[in-house]
């Protein structure tokens, strides 16, 4: 058996020399899946591909499934400079504009990146199901895969609903669709969160690099599609090296929130008419589903956002330094859970690649390995680099919102998030953006007008007018440019109208919001988050790069 090698060439025969990077070579404990139409799913422009799936029915009436992850330990051995730097780094980070890599790009888009019509190795974990999605078995090996195409979700989706395409392929990734619905729906029943973060998209001038448009994701079905066969395989995957590794698997625990973080959530449904039951994350799911204003369509979605922003933070943990009890991932409703499913751009999961290579037999365990103070300080390590690159995140998408709005002044709906003692929260639905208004008594405002703060509601009133929280109004966006320094978003109110204090409407009034038709998925990040975070990605969203 040979394996071809792509496009090196002899730059990347270097790098790889350099790096002391091996070269693909037959290993007898492979599997070789060639022959199985493996294809991917990602956003437009994805270059880092580390997840495949293909679904295939077997004589008995089940279905084959796989999700073959790229091998990126195969390349990264234990110890080596490259391993250093991946593990300092922890993650990828996706900017608006760039990609920082966690590994050489050698690596991230070429080698480990599982390209359409491409041989690459992969860590494969299949899975025998019933038509009813039930597991009757599992199985992870080492495999080499060549993807018969590298999919986006929009390529993906119309596939799956044209019945005129029969291709191997579309036919895959119907059944696929088919399973991950009913996997979906069982994890609902059993207390999965379904909440929501305003995200945005932006459009890059090609030449400029300036934003040229900016507006809301939307999510097809085929993102919810992925994203529950890379919960079941991570899932699957944190069974497996707990029951062999007990005190020092790697896994990811999302903790239950106080009660006190609900206050503000509880407080603001019930003003609306809802009481919501926050004693489990099964009742505040079925809590947030009965909680509909028809009139309203973007209520639940408004409720859901604020329902996330009660969470806490999901953590990597080593299993020997944490009780048993505390494994549980809340939002997920996964009594365990690990991340597994992108190790291109997180080193927590290449850890676990080792971890259960070492379960299958093949490869061979370190004492690093299986030292847990060694692994905990990791997992500590990647929690921070993890929210290191939330913030970069943030930051970016804040830079780029700024030029979007440099030299233009938009005029939208929008809802009232929150209401404070001296500012209002707006929240506006089609750039997915969140700004504040500021209310006179502020240091920044010289308006006439004077509010009035219930802090019982909570709301403020002027001139007759009263701001509570899911009001619909009209604001006004720019940005104010003292200097390049302190540059800054700038929310004005346009209606409801309050005498000395809204501005004048623009000539054109504002677009009619398009009416949402279902809640965002739960967690990859600016990324495939995510494909991530909602209540946790399975993988992080990827962003396009040039």
């Amino acid at each position: 058996m040979s394996i071809e090698l792509g496009n090196m060439n002899i730059k990347a025969s270097a790098t790889m020399s350099y790096h002391a990077l091996p070269l693909f070579q037959d290993e007898a404990n492979r599997v070789d899946l060639r022959h199985v139409d493996v294809c991917s799913v990602d956003p437009p422009g994805c270059t880092d591909i580390d997840d495949a799936l293909h679904c295939m029915p077997l004589k008995n009436g089940n279905y084959e499934v796989g999700v073959h992850i790229a091998d990126v330990s195969h390349f990264i051995r234990p110890g080596t400079a490259i391993d250093k730097e991946a593990a300092n780094r922890g993650t990828t980070v996706y900017l608006i504009d760039k990609r920082i890599d966690m590994v050489p790009d050698l690596l991230s888009s070429n080698l480990c990146s599982l390209r359409g019509g491409e041989t690459r190795f992969a860590f494969s974990c299949i899975w025998e199901i019933t038509p009813k999605a039930e597991i009757v078995n599992t199985k992870f090996h080492k495999s080499i895969i060549r993807s018969r195409a590298a999919l986006t979700y929009a390529e993906a989706q119309l596939k799956i609903d044209d019945v005129t395409q029969q291709d191997a392929v579309s036919i895959s990734l119907r059944g696929l669709n088919m399973l991950a619905k009913q996997l979906k729906q069982r994890r609902l029943d059993d207390g999965a969160l379904l909440l929501a973060s305003p995200e945005i998209r932006f459009h890059i001038d090609s030449e400029t690099h300036d934003p040229i448009d900016v507006q809301s994701k939307q999510l097809l079905e085929t993102n919810s599609m992925v994203e529950e066969f890379m919960l079941l395989a991570n899932v699957s995957v944190a069974e497996q090296i707990l029951h062999e590794f007990p005190e020092c698997a790697l896994l990811r625990r999302h903790p239950e929130p106080p009660p006190s973080n609900f206050l503000p959530l509880i407080k603001a449904a019930r003003l609306q008419g809802f009481e919501l039951d926050v004693s489990s994350n099964k009742r505040l799911q079925e809590s947030l589903n009965s909680a509909v204003k028809p009139a309203t369509p973007y209520f639940n979605t408004m409720l859901r956002i604020m329902a996330t922003r009660c969470m806490m933070q999901a953590v990597y943990f080593c299993t020997g330094t944490v009780s048993r009890e505390l494994y549980q991932h809340y939002g997920l409703a996964a009594p365990i859970y690990t991340h597994f499913t992108s190790p291109i751009r997180r080193y927590a999961d290449i850890i676990v690649h080792r971890l259960l290579a070492v379960v299958t037999g093949q490869d061979s365990t370190y004492k690093e390995l299986l030292d847990k103070r060694r692994t905990q300080n990791t997992c500590n390590h990647i929690n921070y680099r993890h929210r290191m690159a939330q913030y970069s995140q943030r930051a970016s998408v804040g830079l780029h919102t700024h030029l979007f709005f440099r030299e233009r002044v938009r005029e939208e709906e929008g809802y009232v998030l929150q209401v404070k003692q001296n500012a209002v929260s707006v929240l506006v639905p089609k750039y997915g953006l969140e700004s504040t208004i500021l209310l006179p008594g502020s240091e920044r405002q010289n308006a006439t007008v004077q509010f009035v703060y219930d802090e019982q509601v909570p709301c403020q009133s002027a001139a007759g007018v009263t701001l509570r929280t899911f009001d619909k109004v009209i604001v006004q966006l720019s940005v104010e440019s003292r200097n390049i320094q302190q540059q800054k978003l700038v929310m004005k109110l346009v209606k409801p109208e309050i005498p000395g204090f809204t501005v004048e409407p623009l000539e054109a009034p504002p677009e009619p919001l398009p009416e949402p038709t279902a809640a965002p998925e739960p967690a990859k990040p600016s990324s495939k988050a995510s494909k991530r975070q909602r209540a946790d990605a399975a993988r992080p969203t990827k962003k396009k790069t040039k």
